[in-house]
């Protein structure tokens, strides 16, 4: 079964500065894959320019698709085309759903949004709504002018604080986080300035308490500049990572082909076990407990703490 769904754009609106929202369906009207709060998926336009969006639309709507689309300026063109070129009744390619960022059972949530990072915590909110569990959402914006989807929002009266940095100053974190409550799960989605601040708050917090989505990997330096080497364990092969090399590369070098999408670590495609060694993580995806276990990378981005890796492939 291919990965990639030919779909129809049967809605383009613009729902708030920059920000335009898509409607994806079957040009035959069939059911489209199933997905859960927090999935996102893969639209793979002209070019062979590859983006990862977050459903925000009714997950129980089995034959629509909806993203949110933020027109990023110093991008690499797929916002533009999105924004610019993308037409009603264009065919685009869509991959089927992956979740990184999946809702878990809580007793309670908080969720905090910045800019754009509403769209996976829209369908988190509505499953929180149907199963009847408290939640309360702190979303921040420039203004309320680049805030997307205030109308829906509405709808949920005092759960939803709203906090336009034109007019509030950025949110108050302390207020919010400062008391450690078990029983709570924290989701942020936002730019890294956002993400970092709820980190540092959460601290105290228990470690599981946290649950973050990036658009982008955190910048950090690579633990060694060295080459090392990776041991594809199943073909029998090995090949040197050069520094400046991916991972990824290298191995494709070796005749090992790995399904790849983002190249930023943010998607998870390319996700591979790891057999042995010490891997020096570099994605947007693991959480800590995560990448302490050491059983899988993102091959796109990650590298090797050592002198040798082996990987399950």
């Amino acid at each position: 079964m291919s990965r990639v769904l030919a779909l129809s754009v049967t809605a383009k609106d613009v729902v708030a500065d920059d920000v335009v929202v898509l409607g994806l369906e079957h040009p035959g009207g069939e059911r489209l894959p199933d997905w859960t709060p927090g999935a996102h998926i893969d639209l793979v336009l002209p070019g062979g320019i590859t983006r990862q969006y977050s459903l925000c639309g009714d997950r129980w709507d089995a034959h629509r698709y909806r993203v949110g689309v933020l027109r990023k300026p110093d991008g690499r063109g797929g916002s533009a085309y999105v924004h610019d070129r993308l037409r009603l009744g264009d065919t685009v390619g869509v991959g089927r759903p992956r979740n990184n960022f999946p809702l878990v059972p809580s007793e309670s949530y908080l969720f905090f949004a910045g800019g754009i990072g509403i769209t996976p915590l829209l369908p988190m909110i509505h499953q929180a709504e149907l199963l009847g569990t408290d939640w309360h959402l702190v979303y921040g914006g420039r203004g309320r002018a680049s805030m997307a989807f205030l109308d829906e929002l509405a709808r949920y009266g005092d759960r939803v604080h709203l906090v336009p940095e034109d007019e509030l100053g950025r949110p108050d974190l302390n207020a919010w986080l400062d008391e450690r409550r078990d029983g709570v799960k924290v989701y942020c989605c936002g730019p890294p300035g956002l993400l970092e601040a709820v980190r540092i708050a959460c601290a105290h917090w228990h470690p599981t308490a946290l649950r973050v989505e990036r658009f982008s990997a955190r910048e950090q330096a690579p633990v060694r500049d060295a080459p090392f080497e990776v041991v594809l364990s199943r073909q029998g092969k090995s090949v040197v990572v050069s520094p400046g090399v991916t991972v990824l590369d290298a191995v494709r070098t070796a005749g090992v082909h790995v399904l790849a999408s983002c190249m930023e670590g943010t998607c998870g495609t390319c996700e591979t076990a790891v057999v042995d060694g010490v891997v020096d993580h570099r994605d947007a995806l693991l959480t800590d407990h995560e990448r302490a276990t050491g059983d899988c990378m993102f091959p796109c981005v990650s590298r090797s703490c050592g002198d040798r890796l082996v990987l399950d492939l």
